[in-house]
């Protein structure tokens, strides 16, 4: 974790520690990534709500890893339990948890409704 990761840097907070925004966001990396190369080229997934707890401060210089399990599908819905952990050399222990929900798409037929057609 970087000085780029903090809350200062995301105007989240002033203490120099992982920034939430900046934990939530490696935590639906993890979810899209749980999806790769199970979805068809014309397909891609958007996160639609996020339910998540920071439970601990991480300080700059440590190892944070997330990971993403998919729980339930609901037609086009994906539901993934999510988790973020520092390395056992960096102190170890859940830095925090929840769901994320992602949503299939046609990337082409979104990107029209977005106004941003062919802007990939």
């Amino acid at each position: 974790m970087g000085e780029e990761d903090t809350a200062p840097y995301f105007r989240s907070g002033d203490v120099p520690v992982l920034a939430t925004p900046r934990l939530i966001a490696m935590c639906e990396e993890a979810a899209l990534r749980a999806t790769d190369g199970h979805l068809t080229p014309e397909q891609s997934s958007v996160a639609t709500r996020v339910q998540f707890d920071h439970l601990a401060p991480v300080g700059i210089g440590k190892v944070v890893l997330a990971e993403a399990t998919l729980v339930k599908v609901e037609g086009r819905r994906l539901i993934f339990t999510v988790s973020a952990a520092r390395l056992e050399r960096d102190g170890g222990g859940l830095v925090g948890a929840g769901r994320v929900t992602r949503v299939l798409v046609n990337e082409a037929t979104f990107l029209a409704k977005a106004g941003a057609a062919g802007e990939s």
